[in-house]
């Protein structure tokens, strides 16, 4: 009995966090395929620590702080270290003439719920945001699509509320110079 409440509790905290996590991820990682595997990964944690939780905002920062550690553990993988992006070859191509391509395809972008409604400018700026280095990228993700406030934030990343609006601040600044630049 007291089994089958635990995961009728379960699988209602994890449909609550399932597409959270995959678009933090995926603002992180910036793959479907990365993210989607993150997903697995932190409801699988979850699911085998069975965590308990004092508040609903707990159980968010739970899920925002493994969310971001394995994103962040995925881009120190020695794999990942290695890996060159098949778009930044064919850069190099362009300016340096072709050569043999012994490069394993990722790190490309690709769209995820993204509506089809994007113009060309609101296109533009996602983009920009995803060439944010990661500690700026989740601040603003956190910030501006999951509409948390900055205490919210500061809380699931265990860090000062002043730390967090730095990097609002740097991330916005950021966007504006290569928004500019694009212009």
């Amino acid at each position: 009995m007291q089994d089958s409440l635990r995961v009728e509790q379960m699988t209602v905290v994890i449909n609550r966090y399932y597409s959270f996590v995959y678009r933090l991820a995926f603002s992180m990682v910036k793959t479907n395929q990365d993210a989607e595997d993150i997903r697995q990964e932190v409801m699988l944690r979850y699911v085998s620590t069975n965590p308990v939780f004092d508040s609903a905002e707990h159980e968010k920062a739970w899920f925002i702080r493994v969310t971001t550690n394995l994103c962040k553990n995925l881009w120190k993988t020695a794999w990942r270290q290695r890996v060159v992006s098949m778009d930044s070859v064919e850069e190099a191509d362009g300016e340096f003439g072709a050569r043999e391509r012994t490069y394993h395809k990722t790190g490309s972008v690709e769209r995820v719920q993204e509506p089809e409604t994007l113009n060309e400018e609101e296109e533009r700026v996602v983009e920009t945001v995803k060439r944010l280095p990661l500690k700026y990228r989740v601040v603003i993700h956190l910030f501006y699509y999951e509409e948390m406030s900055i205490e919210e934030i500061a809380n699931a990343l265990k860090l000062q509320p002043s730390n967090v609006r730095t990097r609002l601040t740097r991330a916005r600044k950021m966007l504006k110079e290569w928004l500019k630049e694009d212009v």
